[in-house]
């Protein structure tokens, strides 16, 4: 048997938007269920995330640490951001979140993996590259407000961030998937068979 997930959509006899806001908005449908019931279904609609996860020469991975007041924390990350322009290429948007939060570039690029965040409750993709061949972009950082002018940068071990996704130490579920993926992909097939930068993204649609 295939392990694959599939596209299907139950149908839906009411909609409705409730709550609109800057970047998401919640949306209310209502669904047929298998034994013909109808159920509501409140979720957030969103736009879509991309984020960089950069491994240097010394095998160590570029992080971020940012404040979440949803759930007051500051947690480690790896530059990620959202897809702000529908259509938008996630490559380039994903070059540009690591220049942004990062000051950094990188000559290499794979798809590390592709995941939804909280698939029960909001339709948020996330698509998360393999950044290599990694240097500091030269002149002055990009300009930063609000949380992100309190970040701080830092080049981790990827074997230390390993350990702390699975002591329960490191919380940020696409810092979480990225390192335990690539951790994967070094221990299987290699870095080289992963999908190429621009493999097609059936969440979200884009132009190359």
């Amino acid at each position: 048997m295939t392990i694959k997930d599939t596209a299907e959509e139950w149908r839906i006899t009411d909609s409705a938007t409730p709550w609109t806001g800057k970047k998401t908005s919640i949306r209310a449908d209502d669904v047929v269920m298998p034994d013909g019931s109808t159920a509501r279904r409140d979720y957030m609609v969103h736009p879509g995330s991309v984020a960089a996860l950069a491994l240097d020469e010394d095998g160590r991975v570029v992080v971020i640490r940012q404040y979440r007041h949803p759930v007051r924390h500051k947690l480690w990350e790896i530059p990620a951001g959202l897809l702000d322009v529908p259509g938008e290429n996630p490559l380039h948007a994903a070059q540009r979140e690591l220049y942004e939060e990062a000051h950094v570039k990188a000559e290499t690029w794979r798809v590390l993996t592709d995941v939804y965040t909280t698939p029960g409750g909001c339709d948020e993709a996330v698509r998360i590259f393999l950044a290599r061949d990694v240097s500091v972009v030269e002149g002055e950082r990009f300009a930063v407000a609000e949380e992100e002018a309190d970040m701080e940068l830092a080049r981790v071990p990827l074997a230390e961030l390993v350990r702390g996704a699975l002591a329960g130490e490191l919380h940020n579920n696409i810092l979480v998937v990225g390192v335990l993926a690539l951790a994967a992909a070094l221990a299987g097939d290699g870095l080289d068979a992963l999908r190429p930068a621009e493999a097609p993204w059936p969440a979200r649609p884009f132009e190359a």
